[in-house]
């Protein structure tokens, strides 16, 4: 126990005095989080601008509707050129018992929107001038609650990036540095073992992981960003935990094969921020080819993202951490095998 507790002060004063870990473990994911929540704090509140000519029901109706935003113009060739020239996603020109939509398919989200709610709102009118009753009842509500802001999208996703990042860095780096300072050689002649080296530097780790977790979800929570926590948001310090063992054995894979700080530096960011990208981090992975959606299951950060989205966003339990560990805890297995087997002592 004396020598866990003095390796493990040795790296917590070693972390705290490497200004440039401090900055890639928290500033640096920080960063994004504040960047991305103010770019789209307001997100949900904006409507969609169109080009709209005629008057009558149908443009009532739209109006109705709180998602559009009206550009009114006496001309529809004047509308329709708005359009044309990618000014605006729609135009709506209404008249003589008949309603044409120009739209621009070179913006497919807000044109694919606009197309919808028009279509809605016409088959909606047509119905009730029938005087005829709708032989369907049609209603919609999204699962989470309807205050939800981007903010509670952004921060799982970026918070587990973070973690990755000082899990993989942290003991990479550290694993080279300490072979290359021959630090790993005296240790290995001082009457200490492997067990409490790993496991004090393990324990760093996952201090590390907790904090930044803590540290992300208060500044989530202030009123600049308004992140609102799930009844059951403690159920994320398990998968912080999980995640935080199994980007630690990626990066004892690759302090194992790297010789120098800036090899170890180059493959660790050669691994996070790919993953990152793919695992649904910045964007949905959703929104990507069925094939990539496969190949991220590969991923850990994949299941990570997902679980804590299910906890701190989607509201349920326990139940929702079973996968993901199961994953986390798999990957953590192999790749720290592989990473035993591979473990080298001095150069």
């Amino acid at each position: 126990m004396t020598a866990f507790k003095s390796l493990s002060a040795a790296m917590v004063k070693g972390f705290l005095r490497d200004k440039m870990a401090l900055f890639f473990a928290f500033l640096f994911p920080l960063m994004f989080l504040v960047v991305f929540g103010l770019l789209f704090g307001d997100a949900g509140g904006d409507k969609t601008k169109i080009a709209v000519v005629g008057e009558g029901p149908v443009v009532t109706a739209l109006d109705q509707t709180g998602v559009l935003e009206f550009e009114k113009f006496d001309n529809p060739d004047q509308a329709r050129q708005k359009v044309n020239d990618g000014d605006l996603p729609a135009a709506v020109v209404v008249g003589d018992g008949r309603v044409d939509l120009t739209f621009a398919a070179s913006d497919q989200v807000k044109a694919q929107t606009v197309v919808g709610i028009v279509s809605g709102v016409v088959d909606k009118l047509n119905v009730a001038a029938t005087n005829t009753p709708p032989a369907f009842e049609f209603a919609a509500k999204p699962v989470e609650d309807a205050s939800l802001k981007p903010i509670q999208y952004l921060t799982p996703g970026i918070l587990s990036w973070a973690v990755a990042i000082s899990g993989v860095f942290g003991s990479a780096l550290t694993l080279v540095s300490w072979r290359k300072k021959q630090v790993l050689r005296r240790i290995r002649l001082a009457p200490v073992g492997p067990t409490a080296v790993l496991s004090s530097r393990v324990l760093v780790s996952v201090g590390t992981a907790l904090l930044q977790g803590l540290v992300f979800v208060a500044v989530a929570l202030t009123p600049p960003f308004g992140l609102k926590l799930t009844g059951q948001w403690w159920l994320a310090i398990p998968l912080l935990i999980l995640g935080t063992m199994a980007f630690f054995a990626i990066g004892m894979l690759v302090g194992a094969f790297c010789k120098t700080e800036e090899a170890a530096s180059g493959a660790a960011n050669l691994i996070t921020m790919p993953m990152a990208f793919l695992s649904g981090t910045f964007f949905p992975v959703e929104s990507t080819p069925p094939w990539l959606q496969a190949v991220s299951n590969a991923f850990p950060l994949r299941h990570m993202n997902d679980g804590m989205l299910d906890v701190l966003v989607r509201g349920k339990g326990a139940e929702a951490l079973l996968l993901p560990s199961a994953v986390l805890i798999g990957f953590t297995l192999v790749v720290g095998f592989i990473a035993a087997k591979v473990f080298r002592w001095e150069d």
